[in-house]
């Protein structure tokens, strides 16, 4: 009794662990560049007395479907998507950098480039200030040029700061933000490319995730009536043999 109730336990949560991370997926169906989470978990063998014979699932590792989004043409100057693997860099407030997909800019007061949370764009060289009165002008190797208003010869302003660290390498922050693990920053990495006027999309499907939150709730549903046949058969044993004592 107490093998089924420990595992119809363990199992409705690490289901549930999954219902969250799926429920989560389909909330940011609609944020830029957004990359879905997957759930997964390790089985280990129950190690005690007796015969190791007992395996339960006892841990849970969240990854990324790093795959692309599809592309959605905005037509805005400050729209940007980046084409290849790899990342657009961005400085934090505490002064680190992380890594995002999501390529909706802005010029602040001082024409800064930031993201619209207003996370300032990082370059190569440095912050990338755009002259008042100028338009921008971003080039597919992430060169940012500023063009004057009276159609004079475009100004280079530098270079958006473009990576591509090896996904094993790479952690989501609770913030969206990707990391590195080992705390530094990413190298730039020249063959990223990037398209104006566009963003992408995230890559969650919605409708798989509305079937595996019915999955997983069937599952749970199921894992939730096994410890209440376990509590009920327990309860049984126990009238038995209190009858035959």
């Amino acid at each position: 009794m107490d093998k089924m109730l420990y595992l119809a336990m363990n199992g409705a949560k690490h289901v549930d662990l999954q219902q969250a991370t799926t429920a989560n997926n389909l909330a940011n169906v609609h944020t830029n560049g957004f990359k879905a989470d997957l759930a997964s978990f390790r089985a280990l063998p129950v190690v005690g007395d007796g015969a190791p014979t007992r395996i339960y699932q006892v841990d849970n590792t969240i990854g990324h479907d790093m795959s692309q989004g599809v592309l959605q043409q905005t037509g805005n100057d400050f729209d940007f998507a980046v084409t290849t693997p790899g990342f657009f860099a961005v400085q934090l407030p505490d002064g680190g950098e992380a890594y995002t997909r999501n390529g909706g800019f802005e010029l602040d007061a001082t024409g800064t480039m930031r993201t619209r949370t207003g996370m300032a764009i990082a370059g190569e060289t440095g912050p990338l200030q755009i002259p008042e009165g100028y338009k921008v002008d971003v080039r597919q190797d992430g060169y940012v040029y500023a063009i004057p208003a009276n159609g004079g010869a475009p100004q280079e302003v530098g270079r958006i700061k473009l990576v591509n660290p090896p996904a094993n390498t790479m952690y989501k922050g609770d913030d969206g933000l990707f990391r590195q693990s080992n705390g530094e920053d990413a190298d730039a990495d020249p063959a990223v490319r990037v398209k104006s006027g566009f963003l992408e999309a995230s890559n969650v499907n919605a409708v798989d995730s509305l079937v595996q939150m019915i999955s997983h709730a069937k599952q749970y549903d199921l894992n939730v009536r096994m410890m209440q046949t376990a509590d009920q058969d327990a309860r049984q044993a126990t009238q038995i043999l209190s009858l035959n004592a």
